[in-house]
C-alpha cells in the first residue's frame, strides 16, 4: 500500500491484565489520567509542611471562617495545621491526648476573707475543660480542702482550677488549686489507626467537637482491643476520652471499641467487635442512656467502618461494613405494645472488606475493595467490572499490609484512587483509579505522588491534601557560634536564611533535643535608666537583651552597647553598657544588634556561654502535600518537574494497524514515516518508538524524538511487526492533554526483524 494518514484508536484507561499484544487500551503511562477519553497529564502537588510527626494513619479536614483546620493522626496523637485557602499556614498545634475528668487536685492556694462553711456542688471554673464541681470547705478565712464530686471532662495536669466568689460566701479571693490526676485513656501505638468525625454537641458541651477512634487496627483488620473514642473543642488543643455522663441514668463508662466512630446527626455511632453498634442520643455526646441510645450486635462479625447516607425518608441512615456482610442502619421509631424502639438494623446482604480505610462516598454511591474484587453500593451491593488491572492490584498487594489499604476521591475528573503498598512495599508506593465518570481504570504507575499514607478529599478547602511516607533524617545544615543564657530558653546567633522553626539546635549547655519555636531579630524595647556604666531594666516590652547589642532612646548616648550581663539576663536588671552616662528617669530603650537573631528554643540553656553549635533538621518526620496545585513538585523554594507518559496499544499491521485493530493483520512490518502531535501542551516533550517482532520478544525502543507545542509534524524512519508509542513530559511547568494524533505509515518489509 501507499502512505496513509492513520488516527490512532486505543481505547481509554491502562490495561495492565493481560498481554500487551492483547490490550485495546494504552498498555502503560504514570503520573497520568484520562478525560474525554484521551490522556493527560495529572496535576502537580506543593508541600504544605515538612513538620508532621510520624506516618499519618488518618486524616481529616474541618473549614470555618476562610482558615481550613487539617487533623492529622499518627502513632503519638492528633496534630491540627491551619492553612488559608491557598494551602498557606503558619505552625501545627499538637493536641494533648491526656485530657480528661480531674481524678484527684494538687496544690492548694487557700486565699483569704473568705466566709467559713463547707460550700457542695460549686462549680469549678479555669482549666481547659468543663463541668467539673467540688466540696469545698473554708476555714479561717482560706480554703482548706477541695473534694472533687462531679469530674467534669477535657482537663489536663497542671489546669489552674478557681471558684466563682458567689459561690463561696460572697467574699474573699485568691482561691486556686492545681489538677493533680486525671481519668485520660489514650495510649501511643504504632498500631494506631484513626478515624475521625465532626459534631456538634448542641445539649451536651454545646461545643463543636472533633470525634476521634484511635483503633489498634494498623496490623490487623480483626483486631478485638477496644480503645477509648476521644472527643476534643475542634479548634482547642486537648483530646479527652468519651464517657457516659449525661442524662436520667450515666453509668460513667468509657465509651471504647475496637472499630470506630461516625457522625450520623445529630447522633454519633461508635462500632467494633461481634457486630457491635451503639449510639448516643441527640445531639449529646455524653449521654449513652437515654431512650433513642442504643446498643445492638448486628453481626457475629466486627464492624470496621461506618459512614453516613445522606437523604432518604429515614434519616439519619448509614452504611456499616463488617467483615462478612454489609448493614443498613436507619432511624425509624415504632412501638410494641408499651416499648418505644427507634432504629432498624437491615443486613444487606453478605461482602467483604480488604481494609477499613478502603471505603470511599461518591455522589452517594459506595465503592470499595473487597478481599478479591472491587464492590459498589446503590442500593444493592455490585460488582464493579474491572478488566484493565483488577490482577494486577490483587496478585502485586502486599497483603501483610493491607490495613495500608486507603480510599480518596478526585471529583474535578470523576476518579476515586486506591492508595496500595506493591510488591514488597510496607507503606502506599501505587494507586489504581477508578473513573466513574468514563468508566475506565488506570493506575498511576508507581510514581513520587503515590507514596501518600492518608488523605482527605477537596471539600471546602479545593485541593486533596495527602501525607507523604518519606520519613525525614537528621541533618547538619548549619555549624556556627551561639549565644547562651542559663535558666534561659533564648540564644543570640549570627543570621542566616538556613535558621527557621523546627530544627535541633546541639551545643554545649543547651537541652539535649532542644528545637527552634521561634526566630525573630536580636532586639528588644525596655523601660530602663542609667548610672555610669550600669543600665537598669525595670520592665521588657518585647524582645530579649544580650551582649553586643547597641541601645538608643531619649537620653543615650549614641553608639552605646550592651557589654555584660549583670543581674539582668535578657529582662529585667542589670547590665553593663560601654559608655558612662547618665539617664535618670526611666525611658524608652531600643536594643538592637544588627545581623543577628534572637532564637527561642523549646528548654532551657543551663550556662551563659559562647560556643559552637549544630542546627539539624528533626529526623522522622514526614511532608504535607496538597495536590491538584500547578504542574510541578514544589517543597519550599524548590521546583521539580514531575515525571508523566503514556504508551499505546500495538499499532502493528499484524494487529490491523493504528486505526483498525483485528484479530487479522497483514504480516508486515508497518513502516511509520510520520508523526502530527496534537496536544495542548506546555514545555518540551519526547516521544520514543517502541516494539519487537513477535509477542514474547524483547522490546526494541528508538528516540526521544523532542517536539513542542510548535511542532507540526515529526519526521522518521521507524519499522516495527508490533509497535508502540510513547510520550513523555519531564521538564518544569511540563503539561500536556493529548488531542487528534495523526500517523502518516505504510508497509514495510514482510521479514520479522
Amino acid at each position: 500500500m501507499g502512505k496513509k494518514v492513520f488516527a490512532i484508536d486505543t481505547k481509554p484507561g491502562i490495561q495492565r491484565d493481560g498481554t500487551l499484544t492483547g490490550a485495546g487500551a494504552y498498555t502503560g503511562g504514570e503520573w497520568v489520567r484520562f478525560q474525554r477519553n484521551l490522556p493527560r497529564k495529572m496535576g502537580g502537588f506543593r508541600e504544605i509542611t515538612h513538620e508532621l510527626q510520624g506516618y499519618s494513619r488518618g486524616i481529616y479536614v474541618n473549614s470555618e471562617d476562610g482558615y481550613n483546620s487539617i487533623y492529622n493522626g499518627y502513632n503519638n496523637g492528633i496534630e491540627r495545621i491551619v492553612v488559608d485557602n491557598s494551602g498557606i499556614g503558619a505552625g501545627i498545634t499538637e493536641y494533648d491526648m491526656n485530657g480528661g475528668p480531674v481524678v484527684t487536685t494538687g496544690t492548694l492556694v487557700g486565699g483569704s476573707a473568705y466566709t467559713n462553711a463547707t460550700y457542695t456542688a460549686v462549680t469549678l471554673t479555669g482549666g481547659s475543660g468543663s463541668g467539673a464541681k467540688a466540696t469545698i470547705v473554708v476555714s479561717g478565712g482560706a480554703v482548706t480542702s477541695v473534694t472533687i464530686t462531679t469530674a467534669g471532662t477535657g482537663y489536663i495536669v497542671g489546669d489552674t482550677l478557681s471558684a466563682a466568689t458567689a459561690s463561696i460566701g460572697g467574699t474573699g479571693s485568691g482561691f486556686s488549686c492545681k489538677v493533680a490526676t486525671v481519668g485520660s485513656s489514650f495510649t501511643s501505638s504504632d498500631f494506631n489507626l484513626w478515624q475521625f468525625d465532626g459534631f456538634f454537641d448542641a445539649t451536651g458541651s454545646g461545643d463543636n467537637l472533633l470525634l476521634a477512634h484511635p483503633g489498634l487496627n494498623l496490623e490487623q483488620i480483626d483486631n478485638t482491643n477496644s480503645t477509648a473514642v476521644l472527643a476534643g473543642d475542634i479548634n482547642g488543643s486537648v483530646m479527652f476520652p468519651l464517657k457516659d455522663t449525661s442524662g436520667t441514668s450515666p453509668t460513667g463508662a468509657t465509651i471504647s471499641v475496637s472499630g470506630g466512630v461516625v457522625a450520623l446527626h445529630p447522633y454519633v455511632f461508635v462500632y467494633g467487635d461481634n457486630g457491635l453498634i451503639k449510639n448516643c442520643v441527640e445531639g449529646n455526646v455524653f449521654d449513652w442512656n437515654g431512650p433513642e441510645s442504643n446498643e445492638v450486635n448486628v453481626s457475629s462479625q466486627k464492624i470496621v467502618k461506618g459512614l453516613p447516607v445522606r437523604g432518604g425518608s429515614n434519616a439519619p441512615a448509614g452504611l456499616f461494613w463488617a467483615l462478612d456482610s454489609l448493614i443498613r442502619v436507619s432511624f425509624a421509631p415504632f412501638s410494641v405494645g408499651v416499648d418505644q424502639f427507634f432504629w432498624r438494623y437491615d443486613i444487606i446482604g453478605s461482602s467483604s472488606i480488604l481494609s477499613s480505610q478502603s471505603v470511599i462516598e461518591y455522589d452517594n454511591v459506595y465503592y470499595w475493595c473487597g478481599v478479591d474484587r472491587f464492590l459498589l453500593y446503590n442500593g444493592t451491593i455490585k460488582e464493579i467490572p474491572n478488566t484493565f488491572n483488577q490482577n494486577w492490584f490483587y496478585d502485586n498487594l502486599n497483603y501483610a499490609q493491607r490495613q495500608k489499604v486507603w480510599a480518596t476521591k478526585v471529583t474535578r475528573f470523576g476518579e476515586i484512587w486506591w492508595f496500595y503498598p506493591r510488591g514488597d512495599a510496607t507503606e502506599c508506593n501505587d494507586v489504581i483509579i477508578y473513573n466513574v465518570r468514563e468508566n475506565i481504570w488506570y493506575d498511576i504507575g508507581s510514581a513520587a505522588g503515590a507514596a501518600r499514607t492518608a488523605g482527605y478529599y477537596s471539600q471546602v478547602f479545593h485541593y486533596p491534601v495527602m501525607a507523604g511516607e518519606d520519613l525525614s533524617e537528621a541533618e547538619n545544615i548549619l555549624t556556627q557560634n551561639i549565644l547562651t543564657t542559663n535558666a534561659k530558653a533564648v540564644i543570640v546567633t549570627a543570621s542566616s536564611s538556613l535558621i527557621q522553626t523546627g530544627l535541633v539546635v546541639s551545643a554545649t549547655g543547651v537541652t539535649a533535643n532542644s528545637t527552634i519555636t521561634a526566630v525573630a531579630p536580636c532586639a528588644a524595647v525596655v523601660s530602663a535608666t542609667i548610672a555610669t556604666t550600669t543600665m537598669t531594666v525595670a520592665s521588657v516590652t518585647s524582645g530579649f537583651l544580650s551582649v553586643g547589642q547597641t541601645i538608643s532612646g531619649t537620653g543615650v548616648t549614641a553608639a552605646t552597647t550592651i557589654t555584660a550581663l549583670g543581674s539582668g539576663t535578657g529582662g529585667a536588671g542589670t547590665y553593663t553598657v560601654s559608655v558612662s552616662q547618665t539617664v535618670g528617669s526611666p525611658v524608652t530603650v531600643t536594643a538592637l544588634r544588627t545581623g543577628f537573631y534572637n532564637v527561642t528554643l523549646s528548654a532551657n540553656c543551663s550556662a551563659t556561654a559562647t560556643v559552637s553549635a549544630d542546627f539539624y533538621t528533626v529526623a522522622n518526620q514526614i511532608s504535607l502535600w496538597q495536590h491538584e496545585i500547578g504542574t510541578d513538585e514544589v517543597k519550599g523554594e524548590s521546583l521539580s518537574a514531575i515525571y508523566s507518559s503514556f504508551e499505546t496499544s500495538d499499532l502493528g499491521l499484524v494487529t490491523g494497524g493504528p486505526a483498525a485493530p483485528s484479530p487479522v493483520g497483514e504480516n508486515f512490518w508497518l513502516h511509520l514515516a510520520r508523526v502530527e502531535p496534537d496536544f495542548v501542551q506546555s514545555g518540551e516533550m519526547e516521544m520514543y518508538i517502541i516494539g519487537r517482532p513477535f509477542a514474547q520478544s524483547t522490546d526494541v525502543t528508538t528516540g526521544p524524538y523532542l517536539f513542542d507545542a510548535d511542532t507540526g509534524k515529526i519526521d522518521l524512519r521507524e519499522q516495527r511487526r508490533e509497535l508502540r508509542l510513547k510520550f513523555v513530559s519531564n521538564v518544569q511547568g511540563g503539561n500536556y492533554q493529548l488531542g487528534y494524533l495523526l500517523l502518516t505509515a505504510d508497509i514495510g518489509d514482510v521479514r520479522p526483524y
